[in-house]
């Protein structure tokens, strides 16, 4: 007897134990309760990639609180009952079969992989594809790269229904079904029926007696967003960055995917006297990039080429240095490619899911071209001594470049040539 009336205080303190264990959504998402639908996606990506399970650093645990946060939030019914009942609100609701719970994996498919499924028997709109240029040093470094565009939104003076008093109505002409037919009679007895769009709503069905001052009942605007790309170290040149559901908007469809191009910009060297112009005045403008390596051309005088004894000090991408050198009487001739591991780009990894590991370089080469340039011109007392050395040494050991090309002996042979 007292088991059973303490049953309903022990039951309290079990759930009230449990609701305390479960994390608040908004903390898990690092998110404001203020946020809005772009704040949700955004920390959705960032933070699922950050704890997906594939990573070596990944978390599994968190990145299934991630997906469930995201997805109870994302809705607007169930953020509703999260944001009044808590986590007990959320499940009676699911006891009586209000949200379905969706594979987190599969969100994650339509984040990064495009793959998001279609509601059966719901309009979507037309993909919108956009390119976004940034210089190779975001590619190197990695950023987030804000970027505005202009696209057709929902109009918020009508919510979307076009009408100023929120009335709208069934169409006389086609009874809401946005279609006439008409018959036309092609011979006496013979008729043929033609299907159109009503001309009285358009097509729409429905008819607004007084339209919306700022859309004129179109029921959108168009108007510019904020939105920022996440630009990974080492993603390629043209790859889509994609943001789910952001492309026009319509209330008569679900909106289709932005995808935005990432691109290089093309380099220039900063000019100025700015803080953000001199942090980007380096070798970097003078960097190419094919893969995940990079190309650099450094140009050697003659002394240098031939007698050694020089220091180059590269400031690479992201400001560190990278040194070049040689010892003295080490020589590099004109055209000599030089491979330098690991300073190459970032080996990138789709969605930085599947890491490199121990046994795998992170970034690629970077290749040096050694480039020998000549002096045109020289004061005759330096030609004068020049002349002198050059003749004494190629007696003794000069070569005969013509018998080193290979190519077929004259009738008059010469003498060795050069040094």
């Amino acid at each position: 007897m007292l088991l059973s009336s303490l049953f309903p205080l022990l039951l309290t303190l079990l759930t009230l134990a449990l609701a305390a264990t479960q994390q608040d959504f908004y903390k898990i998402l690092q998110l404001e309760k203020s946020c809005n639908d772009r704040d949700l996606k955004r920390a959705y990506r960032t933070l699922s990639k950050k704890y997906h399970p594939d990573k070596s650093s990944g978390d599994e645990q968190k990145f299934l609180e991630v997906a469930e946060a995201y997805e109870t939030l994302s809705d607007p019914t169930t953020r509703k009952i999260y944001d009044q009942y808590g986590h007990d609100g959320l499940a009676n609701h699911k006891r009586t079969g209000g949200q379905q719970q969706h594979n987190p994996f599969d969100l994650f498919s339509q984040f990064f992989g495009g793959g998001g499924r279609q509601q059966q028997g719901v309009r979507r709109g037309h993909d919108m594809e956009v390119k976004l240029s940034v210089p190779l040093r975001d590619f190197y470094t990695g950023r987030e790269v804000p970027f505005s565009l202009e696209k057709q939104q929902i109009c918020d003076t009508c919510s979307g229904s076009g009408s100023a008093d929120g009335h709208v109505e069934t169409c006389s002409r086609c009874n809401g079904r946005g279609i006439v037919i008409q018959k036309h009679m092609l011979a006496p007895g013979m008729f043929q029926q033609i299907q159109s769009h009503c001309d009285v709503c358009g097509g729409q069905g429905k008819t607004i007696k007084r339209p919306c001052k700022t859309c004129n009942g179109s029921k959108v605007v168009r108007k510019p967003i904020d939105l920022v790309a996440d630009i990974e170290p080492g993603m390629p040149r043209g790859h889509r960055v994609i943001f789910e559901n952001e492309a026009d908007e319509h209330p008569d469809y679900v909106a289709g995917n932005l995808n935005v191009v990432i691109d290089e910009l093309q380099p220039k060297i900063e000019t100025g006297d700015s803080d953000e112009a001199r942090k980007h005045r380096n070798d970097g403008a003078f960097f190419r990039r094919k893969g995940p390596d990079l190309y650099w051309k450094e140009v050697l005088s003659l002394r240098e080429a031939w007698m050694g004894g020089w220091t180059r000090n590269l400031t690479h991408l992201d400001g560190h240095i990278v040194p070049l050198s040689r010892q003295r009487s080490e020589v590099v001739q004109p055209g000599h490619i030089e491979a330098v591991q690991g300073e190459g780009m970032p080996i990138w990894h789709d969605g930085h899911v599947h890491e490199h590991d121990e046994h795998h370089a992170s970034h690629g080469k970077l290749y040096v071209e050694y480039v020998v340039v000549l002096p045109d011109q020289m004061e005759a007392g330096m030609e004068k001594d020049f002349w002198a050395l050059w003749e004494k040494w190629r007696k003794k050991i000069g070569v005969d470049l013509l018998k080193d090309s290979g190519r077929p002996e004259v009738a008059a042979q010469h003498a060795k040539d050069e040094l």
